[in-house]
């Protein structure tokens, strides 16, 4: 999977359609990804100790990966990502359409 925590995409089929989002978090042994604001669902949260009020939560549902693209904000457009090696043997990722390396975001 070419999606990275922190990436910006935009959901590109079912009913959260053209909605965009930060990655929060890659489940890859499912294939899915949980996106920002995104596909959110309502969970009843039962009382305990740890939470004594409970209650209902909204909370983001995974979705599939190939369900959303990478969203570039500065072309505005969603973009395809293709890795190259720099002149070390290090790949890093690029923009398919202009060849610019994207930039790297940091584990949370």
């Amino acid at each position: 999977m070419k999606l990275r925590v922190g990436d910006t995409v935009m959901v590109i089929a079912g009913s959260e359609k053209g909605k965009t989002g930060e990655i929060l978090k890659i489940l890859h042994d499912k294939n899915r990804v949980v996106v920002e604001d995104v596909n959110k669902v309502t969970k009843h949260i039962k009382p305990s100790q740890a939470d004594p009020e409970g209650g209902i939560q909204h909370i983001e549902a995974p979705i599939d990966a190939s369900n959303v693209a990478y969203y570039d904000t500065k072309a505005q457009a969603i973009v395809k990502i293709g890795y190259k090696f720099d002149e070390n043997g290090k790949k890093y990722r690029v923009n398919k359409a202009t060849g610019e390396a994207l930039k790297e975001n940091k584990k949370k």
